[in-house]
């Protein structure tokens, strides 16, 4: 069991007052933070409190100690997850992730070429996949996963710009993932002087719209306007037309597996991902985008919104969010210090490692005469698959947490 500091990443789009909030730092901060990272990747692995150490020489010294036999031999002595809380004050880039097949011929065919690990130029930083879940902290709004496409033939008549007449009429032919391709690869494709001229005439479209009333659409909208302005030359304004609009309440979830194309708009969320960096972009960033690759990747099947929310099931005072994914569970628990409400403690003796994440208040982490720890919020415990049975204990009136384990 040891207590885990999380390693902040100071990304432009960040918030300068989430993560120091959360951790109860001077608010707000000198810069922006964008995440807060608690996991093994070489990048950024969690430092170990009170310790020189960090979460990635703790596993590498002793695998299969650390994560239990099973765990250390399916994802090849590596911790297969990564938990990020995630502050985001401006929108993300427009990207999609590689399934496990995609990341591996990829980061093959990168190494083959000489590219450098820190090549802007990369698609792939290693061979592994990256799905993710997202479970809202605050009110969080994102674009995710391509629309039913006659949805949207009806959101771009409600534009009423004639230089998408040519677009209507592909979706409306072919209402499937052969037409949101079509659209897709044509809109990316553009040359420069057309893009030019039509997101502005799409951004004065959805502000008639708006002024007339539009409901339906209104979330779409304000985000396509919001994009517009600090993208005004970009694609990837465009291809947000094409996208579901999510705005998830406090402990709500979407999952996004390989090929979900998708853009984080503004919000606090905990994610959970398998233990990658791998990002294809297709627009609203100045980083790199591979045209040709992202559309080998991406998955164009329309999907619905509620398709994307996970099952939750309640385990006592544990929510768990299902998913496929083999890397990962995520779960939220909520503990009551004073005992009136919910449970005061619960007790996990689930084999594999875990986080436990904590997001309000703070917790007591103790095996039964054995050794203990205290959680403030903004902080981790992790426990390896060698440690004791534990009980978790509010140690605070409320207390919330998010358990991150391998589900074996």
């Amino acid at each position: 069991m040891k207590l885990l500091k999380g390693v902040v990443r100071p990304y432009a789009w960040g918030s300068r007052t989430a993560l120091a909030e959360l951790q109860g730092r001077p608010s707000p901060s000198p810069h922006p933070e964008a995440e807060l990272w608690f996991g093994a990747h070489p990048a950024s692995p969690a430092k170990i409190a009170d310790s020189s150490a960090d979460l990635l020489s703790v596993v590498d010294e002793d695998p299969v100690a650390v994560l239990g036999a099973p765990v250390a031999q399916a994802f090849e002595q590596r911790l297969p997850f990564l938990v990020k809380v995630l502050a985001a004050e401006e929108p993300l880039s427009l990207q999609a992730h590689p399934s496990a097949d995609q990341a591996r011929i990829g980061f093959a065919a990168e190494n083959r070429a000489g590219l450098a690990p820190d090549d802007p130029r990369r698609n792939y930083r290693d061979s592994w996949h990256k799905p993710e879940i997202v479970v809202a902290l605050s009110e969080f709004e994102a674009l995710a996963g391509f629309r039913d496409p006659l949805e949207t033939v009806d959101l771009l008549r409600c534009l009423q710009v004639p230089g998408l007449d040519s677009t209507l009429g592909m979706l409306a032919d072919a209402p499937d993932g052969v037409g949101l391709r079509t659209v897709f690869t044509t809109w990316l494709t553009l040359p420069e002087p057309m893009i030019a001229e039509l997101v502005p005439e799409v951004l004065a479209g959805a502000v008639r719209a708006l002024e007339n009333g539009e409901a339906r659409f209104a979330g779409e909208l304000r985000a396509v306007l919001e994009l517009g302005e600090a993208y005004p030359d970009d694609p990837g304004v465009l291809a947000a037309l094409l996208l579901n609009f999510v705005r998830l309440q406090p402990g709500e979830a979407i999952y996004l597996p390989a090929g979900n194309l998708h853009a984080y708009l503004r919000g606090t969320a905990v994610e959970a991902m398998a233990n990658s960096d791998n990002v294809l972009r297709g627009g609203l960033t100045p980083k790199h985008i591979d045209v040709p690759e992202l559309l080998r990747v991406l998955d164009f099947t329309p999907v619905s919104r509620a398709a994307l929310m996970p099952a939750v099931e309640a385990l006592g005072a544990e929510r768990i969010y299902l998913t496929p994914a083999p890397e990962f569970r995520l779960s939220r628990v909520e503990l009551d210090g004073t005992g009136l409400q919910r449970a005061s403690s619960i007790s996990f003796d689930m084999p594999g490692p875990q986080i436990l994440t904590v997001v309000r208040g703070r917790i007591e982490v103790f095996a039964p005469g054995g050794e203990s720890r205290t959680v403030e919020c903004g902080d981790a415990v992790w426990l390896a698959d060698s440690d004791p049975d534990v009980i978790v204990r509010a140690a605070s009136s409320q207390a919330v947490f998010f358990r991150a384990r391998v589900p074996l």
